[in-house]
């Protein structure tokens, strides 16, 4: 197990690099996050863990709910069927972009990781408007083993009134009929999702699960199958952290995903799962602390997979 003191020197020595980054403004809400805020926890397969900095505090969750989005998808809709809507295959351009759509791919969003993703990949969970959102907001409490995880109202609403990007992106689908479905209440589920309220202690549980097989290592739940939580890995490792994907997996050799709100998990099968989060972000929209911190703890544990 890990110490607290040697968490809280990773997170000293990568504050500089934290506050090289800026917080998220497209979202107005998301602008009053503090930029100095860095935090870590790690969790074992057993449920033991520990954290350092402010690893209490919670941002809300944004792109990383989309890896629960996409177990729940799998659950629900077999994976040939889903690929026929939704690829698997990495992209450079920002996580919100409209190019891949239009030009390339053949409409449909080159991974679930990515904005029009995501937003396709819930349009597969079973369910009517609302209650999608309830059966993935279940599973994501259930992955991270905290039943009391909430929706961010102020965010929830600062992202639904700013959110023309995805309608625009959700509208595109729709005309291409990767959307057979309305636009509106689809992005509604969507937003709340992606305000929900986590920690890293949280991310760490979530990554823990995935490292585990889909078996919560707090409660001992079978939360995913196995199958899935590999599917969920592997787009991971090509397409958890947008442009930056291939870069980070040089550094690290770990599966991750990161959000616009600064969190980032990783995940590393037969060992733990790390929750990191520093809302200040570089230009990719990865926290700047957050992937300087994982690129040290995992090359000074040896973490990479590739190995």
């Amino acid at each position: 197990m890990l110490t607290e003191e040697y968490l809280q020197r990773l997170v000293d020595q990568c504050l500089p690099a934290a506050r090289q980054g800026k917080v998220a403004s497209y979202i107005p809400k998301l602008a009053e996050a503090d930029g100095n805020q860095l935090g870590v926890y790690w969790m074992e397969p057993n449920g033991a863990g520990v954290g350092a900095g402010q690893w209490q505090k919670r941002v809300t969750v944004q792109s990383i709910v989309k890896v629960a989005i996409f177990l729940q998808a799998l659950a629900d809709c077999p994976l040939e069927q889903m690929t026929q809507k939704i690829s698997l295959n990495a992209t450079a351009e920002t996580f919100n972009s409209i190019v891949d759509l239009e030009e390339k791919n053949q409409h449909r969003p080159l991974n679930p990781y990515i904005n029009s993703g995501a937003i396709a990949t819930l349009s597969l969970v079973q369910g009517g408007p609302g209650q999608r959102f309830q059966r993935v907001l279940e599973l994501l409490q259930a992955l991270t083993g905290n039943s009391r995880l909430t929706v961010e109202e102020e965010v929830y609403r600062s992202e639904k009134a700013t959110g023309d990007r995805n309608r625009a992106l959700a509208y595109f689908m729709r005309s291409t009929q990767i959307l057979s479905e309305e636009v509106e209440p689809l992005l509604d589920d969507y937003f709340r999702l992606c305000s929900v309220l986590v920690d890293c202690r949280d991310l760490a549980a979530f990554a823990a699960t995935l490292a585990k097989g889909g078996v919560d290592p707090l409660t001992g739940r079978r939360c995913a199958s196995r199958e899935h939580c590999r599917t969920a890995l592997a787009v991971m490792v090509s397409c958890g952290m947008y442009g930056q994907s291939g870069d980070f997996l040089v550094r690290t050799g770990v599966p991750a995903k990161s959000g616009v709100g600064g969190g980032i998990m990783a995940a590393v099968p037969g060992r733990a799962g790390i929750g990191v989060i520093g809302p200040a972000l570089n230009a990719t929209g990865n926290s700047s602390g957050g992937m300087e911190l994982l690129a040290r703890l995992a090359q000074q544990l040896d973490l990479s997979i590739l190995s």
